[in-house]
């Protein structure tokens, strides 16, 4: 699992930067229903993100995260990954995520992607104009492959997620680097076992060889998971990652008229 139940973000919130938030159900092509969390800039910047959560799916982390985006003036929704299989609702302490996360398929997960960036572009949604993808663990690479989804991205970030080798039928990003046209930030820990340096070099030679603007980011003594709240010890690290995905964002986003 990429987090502890009551781990929540390393960021402090900022009074009055978000205007509202709240559940909402979305419907993909497919059908299917999921639940997602959407929270609004008080001053929008014409930023969005699509979080994409670990394993567990849509869970308080995420829920507090799209806050602190917000409060950037970023707009963002947290989706779910599990409606098909467990159904509607946020995912509390003590969700077995395992079978549902077993039967997630690439298709399904691409769906609902689709329909969270349809969401948040929409006028009676957030009307966004640049986007960006931000994941975590699982989230991280399916992020990592949503910047070879035609989507019209400006970037995607994923935190310690695994670029290479095979998960269920989901690409191994390093595999799709050559059909990717958005911008990569990925970011890891150096002394994350699951993740080892030369899977990011394989990521890295594979990025270089499309030719593709990115920018991998490893903070040497940090393990997996390590952007937590509860984790003191990487206050530096968690803080320097942070700045690192909102000059990401900033840079590829344009200055509002």
């Amino acid at each position: 699992m990429c987090f502890d139940h009551d781990s929540r973000p390393p960021i402090m919130a900022i009074a009055g930067g978000s205007l509202d938030s709240g559940e909402l159900t979305l419907t993909p092509d497919d059908g299917n229903r999921f639940t997602a969390f959407q929270a609004r800039a008080a001053e929008p910047t014409g930023a969005g993100v699509v979080i994409l959560p670990d394993v567990r799916g849509l869970h308080a982390y995420y829920e507090d995260l799209a806050l602190r985006f917000a409060e950037h003036g970023i707009d963002a929704i947290a989706i779910d990954y599990f409606g098909r299989t467990a159904g509607l609702g946020r995912r509390e302490t003590g969700f077995d995520y395992v079978p549902h996360v077993a039967a997630t398929h690439w298709a399904g997960l691409t769906a609902d992607i689709r329909a969270a960036v349809d969401w948040i572009r929409a006028e009676d949604g957030a009307a966004v104009t640049t986007l960006f993808t931000v994941g975590f663990c699982f989230g991280g690479r399916v992020a990592f492959d949503t910047a070879a989804l035609p989507l019209d991205l400006a970037g995607v970030v994923g935190f310690y997620g695994n670029p290479v080798g095979e998960r269920a039928d989901i690409p191994a990003p390093a595999d799709i680097a050559d059909r990717m046209t958005a911008p990569v930030l990925g970011i890891f820990g150096g002394a994350d076992p699951g993740i080892p340096a030369s899977a990011i070099e394989t990521f890295e030679a594979a990025l270089v060889s499309a030719a593709l603007e990115h920018e991998l980011v490893v903070y040497p003594d940090a393990p997996h998971s390590f952007f937590d709240r509860k984790a003191d010890e990487y206050a530096r690290t968690s803080a320097e990652a942070w700045e690192a995905v909102l000059g990401f964002v900033r840079r590829r986003t344009p200055s509002p008229a």
